[in-house]
């Protein structure tokens, strides 16, 4: 598992790393009860506190993508099909509202958008 923080970014270091985990669950190069590096591992890979990356671990958990066995360590929670449902649903309306203000300001309709769709869809 390669996580890279960037601190350039706007971004809190915590929440990159909650970011970066997050995606590789969803996108599936994570998988169910696979383990998780421990919290202090991770801290000194990265370089920085063990406060930071338990707080990233706790979001997970707290959202259900990981869980932690006592004495074990934190593993990749079973899928729940709605939740990453909905994840990538949000995701997609995310991104139809960018593609909505960039062909605004480029002077195209709906219509032309969903011409593009089917176009990329045949290929």
């Amino acid at each position: 598992m390669n996580i890279f923080i960037d601190n350039r970014s706007g971004l809190p270091i915590y929440d990159q790393i909650y970011k970066q985990i997050k995606n590789l669950i969803i996108s599936g190069e994570l998988n169910e009860n696979d383990p998780l590096p421990s919290i202090r591992s991770l801290a000194k890979d990265l370089r920085i506190s063990v406060i930071t990356t338990k707080r990233a671990y706790d979001e997970l958990e707290k959202e259900g993508f990981i869980y932690t066995v006592q004495a074990k360590g934190c593993f990749v929670a079973p899928k729940n099909t709605e939740m990453l449902k909905e994840e990538n649903l949000r995701k997609i309306e995310e991104l139809i509202s960018e593609i909505r203000q960039l062909a605004t300001s480029c002077g195209l309709t709906t219509d032309d958008i969903i011409e593009m769709v089917k176009y990329l869809d045949e290929e």
